[in-house]
């Protein structure tokens, strides 16, 4: 997600939680039911479904297309899961037909397991965002950096029952060469974005529309957030953009791997 100021980010009172709590392992049999539900939705959404033994180096560089191509556009959902909010945009995303790229933060992912499944379940892909949503990681030290990481894709692929994130988005884009290196040596490639809609500051549903419109000739990757507040905006942005960029002709895609 963007930069909001406030330098470690609003995730770090929420860290205390359980950093050394394993998920409750589900095994192979959670890992098959997920497979096999996202296999079945669509041959693209086949690719989030990767056990955490599949890893293969992916590109180093920032992704920002679209795997549909020149009229193809992503969806990003940033530092979830929610118990309030990302439900309700898995029912939008639904709705529409829409597959999505989630970018969770892995004290979210861990606190919240379930919902990580139900974004597996229903065909969209994982993405890590870090532990503790650091936006100044940048300025952190490697091992600090590799442990932000390296923990979140533990916590994550826990929190879903063995499906792995195959994305990595630096909190605030605070990406590094070092974390782009390691990021894509764990299988996850970097990922940017085109368009902030900006809706973290909750500027009104119009104007979260209204950003799309206009800045979606910047590319194809969308930035938005279902956690860190009230995302009420967000939700009914995401149910008149969704249309909106179909009936423009626009498919909706993942990121490039």
């Amino acid at each position: 997600m963007a930069r909001h100021g406030g330098g470690r980010g609003w995730y770090g009172k929420m860290v205390g939680a359980a950093l050394g709590v394993t998920v409750l392992a589900a095994g192979a049999s959670v890992w098959t039911a997920q497979a096999g539900a996202v296999g079945g939705s669509s041959p693209e959404s086949a690719a989030s479904a990767k056990p955490a033994g599949d890893v293969k180096p992916v590109e180093v560089t920032i992704a920002h297309a679209s795997d549909k191509g020149e009229r193809g556009v992503n969806i990003t959902i940033d530092d979830g899961p929610d118990p309030v909010w990302t439900p309700q945009v898995l029912d939008v995303l639904k709705e529409y037909g829409v597959k999505a790229t989630f970018c969770m933060v892995g004290t979210q992912a861990q606190a919240h397991p379930d919902l990580v499944k139900k974004v597996v379940v229903a065909g969209h892909r994982l993405c890590d965002h870090s532990v503790s949503h650091d936006t100044a990681m940048d300025k952190e030290s490697q091992s600090y950096q590799s442990k932000q990481i390296l923990d979140a894709e533990r916590m994550i692929t826990e929190a879903s029952g063995g499906v792995r994130p195959i994305y990595y988005r630096a909190p605030g884009g605070a990406f590094t060469p070092y974390s782009r290196s390691l990021a894509a040596s764990r299988g996850m490639r970097p990922l940017g974005w085109n368009v902030d809609t900006k809706d973290f500051e909750r500027p009104g549903t119009d104007a979260i529309v209204a950003t799309v419109e206009r800045e979606l000739p910047n590319g194809p990757t969308l930035l938005f957030h279902d956690a860190g507040g009230d995302r009420s905006q967000t939700v009914e942005a995401l149910r008149r953009i969704l249309p909106w960029l179909k009936d423009q002709g626009y498919a909706f895609g993942f990121p490039v791997r």
